[in-house]
């Protein structure tokens, strides 16, 4: 299963306004460019973002986005599910009269831990463990070649 882009630029730009928390609003200019995401498309993706009130945006000559809670209390998940919706691998695991098999299918049942599986860890992790996930990766140590 793959989430789409909506979903994993969304998330990107995201941990790109949780890693500036605090500043100043971000041009949406700067967050395309540092994470490589087109400004038309990632314009269209602030929209559910600025409509769930996860960020907050300033119209004008220095305008531009910043969070609107701190990246502790944002769930990758409220992210992922705004811009996805549902990330349930099979339409059987939550609507079974889809499939007049649901009933009798070991394979929806693998289905629903898959579903599971993903709901929990977008939901333990925040903006603020991506922000340290992150961190982590461009630390000098992680560069580091010992022998």
């Amino acid at each position: 299963m793959k989430l789409s882009t909506r979903a994993r630029y969304g998330t990107r730009a995201m941990l790109d306004l949780a890693q500036h928390y605090g500043e100043e609003v971000i041009p949406l200019k700067d967050i395309a460019r540092r994470q490589q995401i087109s400004l038309p498309y990632l314009e269209h993706l602030v929209g559910p973002l600025v409509d769930a009130r996860l960020i907050q945006s300033v119209r004008g000559a220095r305008g531009g986005l910043k969070l609107a809670k701190s990246p502790e209390s944002i769930r990758l998940s409220e992210v992922v599910s705004l811009l996805e919706g549902s990330i349930e691998p099979v339409d059987c695991v939550h609507s079974p009269d889809k499939c007049h098999r649901s009933r009798f299918c070991a394979t929806r049942d693998i289905w629903d831990d898959v579903g599971k599986a993903m709901t929990s860890v977008l939901e333990q992790t925040t903006l603020a463990d991506l922000v340290a996930k992150q961190r982590a990766k461009m630390s000098p140590e992680a560069e580091m070649y010992y022998i």
